[in-house]
């Protein structure tokens, strides 16, 4: 059954704080395999203007995915979580996540349609800091697999 198109548009409260940690940097880093020294070591991110390290451009998609499941739990949109893969992921960065930032996330529906009886649903994460500062957006696509047939 096609999803409500009168979500679009529908914004979800803001996170509470997610605070970056330089041990989170330097494990996500690792975990993707990026040697890249503003990762994991101080002195070479001042060396690059930075106030600290700095994390990969896909760091936040933890954060903005787990800020997307308001969107997935909103039991008035009828998303059936239990057949959603991720469909694609993209970013748009003000500045580089730090060490230090406490992030949080608003999520809003940027779209919903239905392909081949597939729930397609664009999630847009506006990240800010702590002092209200755009740092990056990022954009969510959920699919909702369509059930199989008897």
């Amino acid at each position: 059954m096609a999803l409500d198109q009168s979500f679009v548009g529908r914004t979800y409260p803001p996170t509470p704080p997610y605070e970056v940690g330089r041990e989170k940097i330097r494990e996500f880093a690792e975990a993707v395999g990026d040697t890249n020294p503003v990762y994991v070591d101080p002195e070479a991110a001042k060396a690059f203007g930075h106030s600290d390290v700095i994390a990969p451009p896909t760091f936040v998609f933890s954060i903005t995915f787990k800020a997307a499941g308001q969107v997935v739990r909103d039991p008035q949109l009828g998303l059936d979580y239990s057949r959603v893969v991720h469909g694609d992921q993209k970013f748009a960065y003000a500045r580089p996540v730090r060490a230090g930032d406490r992030l949080t996330v608003t999520s809003t529906i940027e779209a919903i349609k239905s392909l081949a009886g597939n729930d397609i649903v664009d999630v847009r994460g506006e990240v800010h800091d702590e002092s209200g500062e755009h740092v990056v957006t990022a954009w969510t696509k959920l699919v909702a697999r369509a059930a199989e047939e008897a």
